[in-house]
């Protein structure tokens, strides 16, 4: 998906305050981001969804504070 339509989403989304979809979307562009080896961007969308899981309760929350701990971003939550 490219940068563009990732973006749309994202405002829908944000637009909807569909927290399931917030989640999904930052996560799809923090992976975008790790894969073009641009931490910095990776983890301000990890933190963006790591937040949005956390407000809803979301069982991603976990994973996502794993990937922050991973990059030296964060520090372990308990769920």
């Amino acid at each position: 998906m490219d940068k563009q339509d990732l973006d749309r989403l994202l405002l829908d989304a944000h637009d909807r305050n569909d927290h399931a979809d917030l989640i999904r979307y930052y996560t799809m562009a923090a992976d975008e981001r790790e894969a073009a080896q641009d931490i910095d961007a990776a983890c301000f969308y990890l933190t963006h969804a790591f937040v949005f899981a956390l407000e809803s309760g979301a069982p991603e929350a976990d994973a996502l504070n794993q990937r922050l701990i991973a990059h030296d971003r964060g520090h372990k939550l308990e769920f």
